[in-house]
């Protein structure tokens, strides 16, 4: 699914900047401030180094990034233009192999996505977006309220069905997850939806038993669909930094992750950890998001992103 042609493109990017505008200054304040006026030698390399890792961008990259504002520079100055733009270029390349849209076949009905994360990294939410998305393309979505142990989100998600025109398949309060899951499949086959996105309680990354749940529910959609869910979408909250490491390695394990789509960038000096996210573990990141409106949730571009956590115009 892309949206590159949408004639609010330009708009999106300056949300972007705007959204990436703590974690650029962040970023390129250290770096310029190292080197910016100072000749590049061993210590003031190092030195280097050292800030990008504390940025979040990853040991390697960090040592490419360094590498290549020295190369062929050492012992000169080098102005805050050049730093931008290598930075620009080096996360773009760490980044290029994973902006990777989220496909839909449309010939597998419904296309089952299972959105998982932990508390609060905003899942229902991006249900939420990616389903307005979805139906002003013409498809048919059906939702699915996993989260059986929240009313709130139960609540909320059936304000996105309503506001998109959406059906809503929901259990009370407590019921299992995994039954609803068997349910909406049935449900969304009936109705010959086009897609079913289906929201999944909050769970710590580091609690066996709820992790075990996930894990059943995935064994009960096979029952019906042996290639469902045919994706499954980790939501992460760019706020939390390096813990987003651990997250992605344990919900990679419980629920066969095959895409990311990261939230909350606006709030946050740490948006560098995406590009150690993809330098560790090169799964296909499909969204970023940088407030809470539908427009300002869209399909992952290596270049932009590159450029605006630069600060570049």
């Amino acid at each position: 699914m892309t949206d590159q042609d949408t004639p609010t493109r330009g708009n999106w990017w300056r949300r972007l900047s705007q959204g990436l505008k703590r974690t650029s200054t962040n970023i390129s304040t250290s770096i310029t401030d190292l080197v910016v006026k100072r000749k590049l030698d061993a210590r003031t390399i190092a030195d280097l180094e050292d800030a990008l890792i504390r940025a979040d961008l990853g040991v390697r990259v960090a040592a490419r990034i360094a590498e290549a504002i020295a190369d062929g520079r050492y012992d000169k100055e080098i102005s805050e233009a050049e730093v931008r733009a290598v930075l620009a270029s080096e996360v773009e390349k760490a980044l290029a192999p994973v902006a990777t849209p989220l496909v839909i076949d449309f010939a597998r009905k419904p296309f089952v996505v299972l959105v998982v994360g932990v508390n609060g990294s905003g899942k229902t939410t991006t249900i939420g977006k990616l389903a307005a998305k979805i139906r002003r393309d013409g498809r048919t979505v059906m939702l699915a309220a996993g989260d059986t142990f929240r009313a709130a989100a139960i609540d909320q998600l059936k304000i996105w069905g309503e506001r998109v025109g959406a059906k809503v398949v929901a259990r009370e309060p407590g019921a299992d997850p995994a039954g609803l899951a068997f349910d909406a499949i049935n449900a969304a086959r009936a109705q010959n939806a086009d897609v079913l996105l289906m929201d999944t309680a909050g769970r710590l990354q580091n609690k066996a038993a709820l992790m075990g749940e996930l894990e059943k529910i995935v064994r009960v959609m096979k029952k019906l669909d042996a290639e469902a869910p045919h994706a499954v979408l980790l939501v992460l909250d760019a706020t939390v930094g390096q813990n987003a490491l651990s997250q992605v390695e344990e919900f990679a394990k419980s629920a066969g992750v095959t895409g990311l789509a990261m939230t909350k960038l606006d709030g946050t000096a740490r948006g560098g950890i995406l590009v150690a996210i993809a330098e560790k573990y090169g799964i296909p990141i499909h969204f970023i998001g940088v407030g809470e409106k539908v427009e300002d949730f869209e399909p992952f571009s290596a270049r932009e992103f590159s450029r605006a956590l630069a600060g570049l115009q």
